[in-house]
């Protein structure tokens, strides 16, 4: 037997005796393009048990479910066939490591475990024990749950929506500097839903001091989620009434949210946490009229015209030409951007999220952006990019 094919041998009965607890593959010289890494871990989905596999791509996440027969020969092709050269297997028992070696071929090494078993492996669970226990008074008042802490039936989408989003933000949050109260801003926080979650996960999960303000144009929304967050003494909670666009950081600012904010109104948030030197930015963009209507006029003529006739595949392509611009924006003023699924598409087709982590500016790539920019622009016979012009990059 191989030394390859005894590692998938090892990954099979480490499933089998109830001791796989993850597994890792690394060093990726395939052909795919921007595929960083894929991990594996266990999960029950409707009562099946399943591996779920992570593909880490340069701007993106892509999550895939297998049964375990089908993932163990998608593991072996992964790395006989599609250029991983590592794979670690995490075990109650121990850590396997299995590495390719130009001149020795696959080796293996084994070293003491360090990664202890989840106490479930329901994927519903892991998502909604991110906030804790649902018997909070905020839950209450804002009409997710009952007065025991049992979540209304017509509230179970806005729960799950609730924990998938901190769920997505997690590692993310946990990674913000910890010598200091932080700063975060919800832009249009509506009733706040996500608001109160992302303090009190902040502020009681994490143990992270942080002062958070929803900003939200409604008066009636505003002194509604004042009151709860009074109530629930959350002292460094508050909503201020006003326009993304209107609205200024007293400080600087270490997150800024801005979830379904109409069409341009998202490049103003995204605008805000850029001048305001914001580590984490995330948006959730909403209604891409203004590259639409330039597309509708302009009509160019390029090798995408054939699609672009269609009204539902110009939509889609605004969409797309509007959010991969803000990311490239993002990542020209120095940000690592994802762009993420935020909630399935049967709850709405509006389900984009873009990410950007404050890293450092990169002059040669900020050349390269500005020159794709101009072409892009160029191509399908685009004036300007909002956002383009709030930055001042609009030739």
């Amino acid at each position: 037997m191989s030394t390859d094919q005894y590692f998938i041998t090892h990954i099979q009965s480490s499933i089998q005796d109830d001791d796989f607890i993850k597994l890792s593959l690394g060093d990726y010289k395939g052909v795919e393009p921007d595929l960083k890494n894929i991990y594996v871990k266990p999960v029950l989905i409707k009562r099946a048990f399943k591996l779920s596999f992570t593909y880490r791509y340069k701007t993106r996440d892509i999550t895939k479910n297998f049964m375990v027969e089908e993932a163990i020969e998608q593991i072996q092709t992964l790395l006989q066939e599609n250029g991983f050269r590592m794979a670690t297997l995490f075990t109650t028992k121990e850590n396997t490591i299995c590495q390719w070696n130009k001149k020795r071929g696959w080796m293996l090494k084994s070293e003491q475990p360090t990664s202890a078993k989840l106490d479930s492996l329901s994927h519903d669970y892991q998502k909604e024990r991110k906030i804790g226990s649902t018997s909070k008074k905020y839950l209450a008042e804002l009409r997710l749950t009952d007065s025991d802490g049992k979540v209304f039936k017509n509230a179970q989408d806005k729960w799950r929506q609730i924990n998938h989003y901190i769920e997505l933000l997690s590692s993310m949050l946990k990674e913000l500097p910890a010598d200091k109260e932080l700063s975060v801003v919800d832009m249009g926080a509506g009733k706040g839903y996500l608001t109160f979650a992302l303090y009190d996960y902040l502020n009681n999960e994490l143990n992270k001091p942080a002062s958070v303000v929803g900003v939200e144009y409604r008066d009636d929304l505003v002194s509604l989620c004042n009151n709860i967050a009074s109530s629930s003494s959350f002292n460094k909670l508050s909503f201020v009434q006003g326009t993304i666009e209107d609205y200024n950081p007293t400080q600087e600012l270490n997150v800024l949210i801005a979830l379904h904010a109409c069409d341009t109104a998202t490049d103003d948030a995204i605008f805000k946490g850029i001048t305001n030197g914001a580590d984490l930015i995330v948006v959730a963009p909403c209604c891409h009229k203004q590259v639409r209507r330039q597309l509708e006029k302009v009509k160019a003529t390029n090798d995408l015209d054939f699609m672009t006739q269609y009204g539902i595949f110009l939509e889609r392509h605004a969409e797309m030409l509007t959010d991969g611009i803000r990311a490239l924006i993002l990542e020209y003023y120095g940000y690592q951007t994802k762009v993420l699924q935020f909630i399935a598409d049967a709850h709405t087709p509006k389900n984009v999220m873009i990410v950007g982590v404050k890293k450092a500016i990169n002059l040669k790539k900020q050349h390269e952006i500005l020159a794709k920019l101009l072409a892009t622009k160029a191509y399908f016979g685009m004036e300007y990019h909002y956002l383009e012009r709030l930055c001042g990059l609009s030739s």
